[in-house]
């Protein structure tokens, strides 16, 4: 019997029981004291909806069209780098489940498996997410290698130009590429379950950021060469859909727009890059003002249940993704634990559309928000 996942809470618990403290604090841990990824989740919760009665809600839609692609959640999975090590084959479990329940899965520049293989495992369901580290030249070499094996949705994360500061990874002396001296041996060793099974099937590696004529890849390394000019650049390289992630000002938003991208997506990095940032909710409804109602907007940071998604679809995103709380269910519990809080998000849209007296989820508007109650809190993470 596998452990039972009732709450992103629960699978947080399970996972940080099951993995040693320096993977768990990677996937847990964000910038500085952490404020703004709590503030994140606070802000979120703090946020009330309200609900319509006599309404026949006996039949629910909750399935978004976005890019002429029907989805049968209005969720996908966010970009994460090295998964694998959250648990062994955990990129495999993330496009297992993007097809089994018809989501997107965009995987990252800093994925543990190839754009190749994501390919062939995903599918059309298939995203990819592109940091520019070493040089325009490599960025360009993996996008070709994206178009050539069917991606048709590239999402450039801007808000990366250098990695934040975050003690936690720092107190345990995280790096890339992986090393292991006595202090994380220790931790390995008092974590056997983990170890074992990441021994047995090999120390994942970053599997697309050394390419040939590159240089050896380092985390660390600035990533602030991305500006306006090389947007420009890479629109007219890229065929596909194009999505700039990692916005959060109204005047940088209508910009993007007006260089021709698809859409943008609002997001803090889940508060892993500057502390004093704002909510990315906070700012979700001024920008959707400001770029208008037809351009598209996604949303990720701090969503940690279903009402949470319909929350920041009523604030103005068109579709909504889902990183961390994922990350969990895969060390709590495998692919089951994947499956679990999943299908956990996917009932509670489903009732709270029926709570909300809300047939079909793209009639969820700012008329279901409650305006004025956005608690501004900085509770410390748990």
């Amino acid at each position: 019997m596998g452990n039972k996942i009732f709450s992103a809470s629960d699978a947080r618990r399970l996972a940080k029981r099951r993995l040693p403290r320096m993977i768990f604090d990677f996937i847990d841990g964000s910038a500085g004291e952490e404020r703004a990824c709590a503030l994140n989740v606070e802000t979120i919760e703090a946020l009330r909806m309200l609900p319509r009665v006599l309404i026949n809600v006996e039949d629910r839609s909750y399935q978004k069209t976005l890019f002429d692609q029907n989805w049968n959640l209005p969720f996908g999975i966010a970009p994460m780098g090295m998964c694998d090590l959250t648990w062994p084959g955990a990129d495999a479990m993330l496009a297992r489940a993007a097809r089994h329940y018809g989501i997107p899965l965009v995987l990252s520049t800093m994925s543990s498996s190839s754009i190749e293989t994501t390919a062939e495992r995903a599918g059309e369901h298939a995203w990819f997410q592109l940091y520019v580290g070493q040089s325009e030249e490599v960025a360009y070499h993996l996008i070709e290698r994206a178009e050539t094996v069917g991606y048709t949705n590239l999402i450039l994360t801007v808000d990366v130009p250098s990695i934040g500061s975050r003690p936690r990874e720092e107190r345990n002396g995280f790096q890339s590429p992986f090393r292991i001296g006595p202090r994380q041996f220790l931790d390995f060793a008092l974590h056997p379950q983990w170890s074992l099974t990441t021994l047995k099937t090999g120390m994942p590696r970053l599997a697309n950021v050394n390419v040939p004529g590159g240089q050896q890849f380092k985390r660390n390394e600035a990533r602030g060469l991305v500006d306006w000019d090389f947007l420009a650049r890479l629109r007219e390289r890229w065929p596909g859909n194009l999505i700039v992630k990692g916005v959060l000002d109204c005047e940088d938003a209508v910009r993007i727009r007006d260089a021709g991208v698809d859409a943008v997506c609002v997001s803090n990095h889940g508060g892993r890059q500057l502390d004093s940032v704002p909510a990315a909710i906070q700012m979700l409804p001024r920008i959707r003002e400001a770029v208008g109602v037809d351009f598209p907007l996604l949303f990720d940071s701090g969503v940690r249940n279903g009402e949470g998604v319909l929350k920041a679809l009523a604030s103005g995103a068109d579709f909504v993704l889902i990183g961390r709380p994922f990350l969990y269910a895969m060390a709590a519990d495998g692919y089951p634990g994947l499956q679990q809080l999943i299908e956990l998000f996917r009932s509670q849209i489903d009732n709270s559309l029926a709570q909300l007296g809300c047939r079909d989820i793209d009639n969820i508007d700012s008329s279901y928000m409650l305006n004025g109650l956005v608690a501004s809190t900085g509770v410390e993470p748990e």
